[in-house]
């Protein structure tokens, strides 16, 4: 597709800018040779590509993100080391790291953000997780409200703070051990939960398959259950709904 041609067409009223958009989403990936980088997907959906960090080489790391960089857009990858991040710093100064989360993140533009994400977890060693999810929800605008550490093993602390939770349009419910959490906020709220199983928890959690079998068979209704660990899809899937809330 010539861009160039479309555009001229639109300039002189040849076609129509709803139609023009439409045949921008189609156009094609930057072929890296060892990535396909999809530039227009914020077109197609609302949010630019993500980049999984880890696995890559660092190699191939820095020229994703450079080509990224090259567009001037805001930037996220997950799951990053430090020595990733180091070497990204070294490329592009306004790089920002989180330990907790394992989020790079490089922002130029003003995120305004909207509308409330709660994010919970059983305990503290959950919140990495639940770290990578408030981020994610952060990077593509969500307001997000932390309330960590209010575990079924202690449920007056989770009642001490309910009314604050569903205040959100979403709530992001984290634990590991036997993942009960999600299924007792899903039942004293009137808002949809996001459940994220952790790996944590002794031998018989198995990784996190004890807690994603406990959310999955929940008998309170309006949960969905993310993949073990996936604070980043759980962020995402929160902003989506939490940017239908506030269109209302």
């Amino acid at each position: 597709m010539d861009i160039y041609k479309l555009l001229e067409k639109v300039k002189n009223n040849e076609i129509d800018i709803e139609s023009a958009t439409n045949q921008l989403k189609k156009l094609p990936y930057e072929d890296l040779g060892f990535a396909k980088l999809d530039h227009h997907r914020k077109l197609r959906s609302g949010f630019g590509e993500v980049i999984y960090c880890s696995g890559k080489s660092t190699e191939h790391l820095i020229k994703i993100i450079q080509s990224f960089n090259d567009k001037k857009v805001d930037i996220l990858g997950t799951r990053a080391t430090k020595e990733q991040y180091k070497a990204v710093k070294a490329l592009i100064g306004e790089a920002q790291y989180d330990e907790v989360s394992r989020i790079i993140k490089i922002v130029r533009s003003d995120i305004k953000r909207t509308g409330n994400i709660v994010v919970c977890t059983g305990g503290t060693s959950d919140i990495p997780v639940a770290e990578e999810a408030a981020q994610t929800a952060e990077f593509f605008g969500g307001n997000v409200t932390r309330i960590y550490d209010v575990g079924v093993a202690g449920i007056h602390r989770l009642l001490a703070k309910i009314e604050e939770i569903n205040k959100g349009n979403v709530i992001i419910a984290v634990a590991g051990m036997e993942g009960a959490l999600p299924g007792v906020i899903a039942g004293l709220v009137d808002k949809p939960v996001i459940a994220v199983p952790t790996s944590i928890g002794y031998g018989a959690n198995y990784k996190g398959l004890s807690a994603l079998l406990t959310m999955l068979n929940s008998c309170a209704e309006g949960i969905a259950v993310t993949n073990i660990d996936n604070g980043f899809g759980a962020g995402y899937l929160a902003t989506q709904i939490n940017r239908l809330a506030v269109k209302e």
